[in-house]
């Protein structure tokens, strides 16, 4: 059973006005909510005051925002300033959607040390939570990400999401599907299949493939037959072996003085009786125990009823 991993909590304080400037501060006695610090602040849905920096917007866009730092914005690929991406080049055809929470991520400023207004651009490594979508742009390299066996995706269509958590939830099924299509985004040819890469930490130094489970399955139970046999090449040794120890501990010869036969060896005897006895009562008895397991194994980890079934009873890949 996996090991269940406790996330701590934020050590922040649940209220912080830290950021803000004394205007701002003065204002808060004109919100009847934050008039007084005993009453509820923000508590029901009421309106509360807090430090949101503000966005530096292009002409080219619309922004929907809100006064506590989370904001629509529509218009060309930009992942920074207003001259980064392909919205800053001058390029068509590269529109965007930026849905962003907590700008400035931990830290925001609607002022700086000096007093002034605190102003920001996109950023795709601080900001607190971001859902990008572009009809053009550079999403791995906007991101940082590392290219895995999946590859750098340029000039193309893309989606990212970025938070401290992300949950996908379906009441159905989830389905990861890649080249659904013979042409991308901007028209071109997809060429060959690309699959999925799961890399944690932004590593992919030693990235390896998936197995396929029923190959996996296939392959173990063959290996666990070839096992059987060796089990089965070794009990007919020791029948084999056994046999011989018999003859060899009755073994004598002929007497060259009277003709008669001489009597078997002492030593031979009682070290063929004990060794007979040895390799029945250990080594046949181990062997059939050991198919036993065998059989035990096949059924606990290879069959679809076993308690430790290798494959995922729910999650499929190709």
């Amino acid at each position: 059973m996996a090991e269940n991993l406790f996330i701590p909590r934020t050590t922040r304080k649940a209220v912080s006005l830290a950021g803000l400037g004394p205007v701002a501060l003065a204002k808060a006695g004109t919100i009847p909510d934050l008039a007084n610090n005993t009453g509820a602040r923000g508590i029901a849905g009421a309106r509360v005051l807090e430090p949101v920096p503000r966005f530096i917007s292009a002409d080219c866009e619309t922004v929907i925002a809100n006064e506590n730092n989370a904001s629509i914005v529509l218009g060309r690929d930009r992942p920074n300033n207003r001259i980064s991406g392909y919205g800053g080049r001058g390029e068509t055809q590269c529109a965007m959607i930026d849905v962003v929470c907590g700008r400035m991520g931990a830290d925001p400023r609607q002022v700086n040390e000096q007093g002034e207004f605190t102003e920001v651009n996109p950023d795709f490594k601080l900001d607190a939570a971001r859902i990008y979508i572009s009809q053009k742009t550079d999403i791995d390299e906007n991101f940082g990400l590392v290219p895995g066996r999946v590859g750098i995706s340029s000039t193309k269509s893309g989606i990212a999401l970025k938070a401290d958590g992300i949950r996908i939830i379906a009441r159905d099924g989830i389905k990861l599907i890649t080249r659904t299509d013979m042409l991308n985004s901007q028209g071109a040819s997809v060429e060959s299949v690309v699959g999925i890469d799961l890399i944690a930490g932004n590593d992919d130094t030693d990235i390896q493939p998936m197995v396929k489970g029923s190959n996996l399955v296939a392959a173990i139970e063959e290996l666990v037959s070839h096992v059987d046999a060796l089990s089965g090449i070794v009990d007919s040794f020791l029948m084999s072996q056994m046999e011989f120890n018999s003859f060899a501990t009755t073994h004598f010869h002929i007497s060259p003085g009277w003709g008669a036969p001489t009597p078997p060896s002492p030593t031979m005897v009682s070290s063929g009786v004990a060794t007979a006895v040895k390799q029945l009562t250990q080594t046949k008895l181990s062997l059939l125990s050991h198919k036993a397991n065998l059989a035990m194994y096949k059924i606990n980890f290879l069959n679809p009823i076993g308690k430790k079934y290798i494959n995922s009873r729910y999650n499929n890949t190709n």
